[in-house]
């Protein structure tokens, strides 16, 4: 059950920034939908605009590492600028080097016991 790993960001914006904030990730989602490890990318927000989620899912651990150092990393800088991370919940089983760059947000691991996935 350890593919695929999936995570749940919880964001907090920055007063005022909401609008450039969806303009950026209007951008990064563009460039991240021509990732074909990437599975789900998907952003939500509440009614007063204030807290975002962020799902994630990937093909595997290298695919989002893959994410990270020749898509994210381009948009990091800016992308924090308006935001704080208020919390990551990893589902599943990335591997050390994906767990390396989830660990900087002081990531929650949940191990997977029962269930399935339809695609």
């Amino acid at each position: 059950m350890g593919d695929e790993p999936f995570w749940l960001f919880t964001l907090d914006v920055k007063p005022g920034k909401f609008d450039e904030f969806k303009s950026l990730v209007a951008d990064i989602v563009a460039s991240t939908l021509k990732e074909p490890g990437t599975l789900a990318y998907q952003y939500a927000v509440t009614e007063d605009k204030r807290s975002v989620h962020i799902y994630e899912r990937y093909r595997d651990s290298e695919a989002f590492v893959v994410h990270v150092e020749q898509n994210f990393a381009g948009y990091a800088d800016r992308f924090h600028s308006m935001v704080t991370v208020r919390s990551l919940v990893v589902y599943g089983e990335p591997n050390a080097k994906a767990r390396a760059a989830l660990d900087t947000f002081n990531a929650t691991y949940m191990t997977l016991f029962d269930g399935f996935t339809r695609h």
